[in-house]
């Protein structure tokens, strides 16, 4: 078998990391991962994607708190918040036709697709991150915070910087249950049941917040009731999915 290069090395060793050094992240590192996120695949070109770096310790800790709190933001070196934009296009052309459900699945998707560049860039400079959802528990006040204009929403942050301690590898979902041939088919139950023990297992014995629980009771925590109740309101309110 072909030895691994070194891009898919780095994509295939990712781990949140949440802990991090004082040292700062050199500008000219952060300059070349402001290129990368401008370098992602765009929808038809269209470019929707805006990055505000969070350099204010006092906005940055406010955000923090908003997200959770998760203290681990406020910490960071480095705290980007991406967002999707439609602003910028609808400014050029006065009279774009915006609203449309379509232009909200590309803005996340592109927005999406910006990250992860950067994450895959920074993890491959020895740096570690750890993106950051939790944005959305407060997205009325980030977005007042943050002073955005119509047909512009905070989709995630992510924070980044030096590792002070790399969490361990999360086992992943086998490919057998991911990865289809042709159509769809349904996940083997014993696959899966197999794949939750050793989620069981790994968060019993990691070194950082170890737990006693497997991989269906957290994805149960999640999907077994409604979160974020406010977000079409909120997404509708933008300009977002109205049509």
């Amino acid at each position: 078998m072909q030895a691994l290069n070194a891009t898919i090395q780095t994509l295939t060793a990712h781990s949140s990391v949440r802990d991090f050094t004082d040292e700062p992240v050199d500008e000219k590192i952060i300059e070349q991962l402001l290129e990368v996120a401008r370098s992602a695949s765009s929808t038809c070109f269209l470019q929707v994607t805006t990055i505000i770096r969070i350099t204010d310790k006092e906005l940055k800790a406010r955000l923090a708190e908003l997200c959770g709190p998760q203290p681990h933001i406020a910490r960071a070196p480095e705290f980007w918040v991406f967002c999707a934009d439609l602003h910028r296009n609808m400014e050029l052309l006065g009279k774009a036709d915006t609203g449309w459900m379509e232009q909200l699945v590309y803005g996340c998707t592109d927005t999406a697709i910006a990250a992860q560049n950067v994450f895959a860039a920074l993890e491959s400079l020895g740096l570690g991150g750890v993106y950051a959802g939790g944005l959305r528990n407060g997205i009325e006040q980030v977005d007042k915070l943050l002073k955005l204009p119509q047909l512009v929403f905070p989709v995630f942050g992510l924070a980044f910087g030096h590792p002070a301690t790399r969490n361990e590898q999360k086992p992943r979902l086998p490919l057998s249950v991911t990865v289809c041939e042709n159509a769809y088919a349904e996940p083997d139950h014993e696959v899966i049941e197999a794949y939750d023990n050793r989620m069981r297992s790994y968060y019993a014995n990691r070194s950082v917040n170890p737990k006693n629980r497997g991989w269906i009771d957290d994805i149960g925590r999640i999907l077994l009731s409604e979160r974020r109740k406010f977000m079409r309101q909120y997404l509708n309110a933008k300009g977002f999915g109205i049509k």
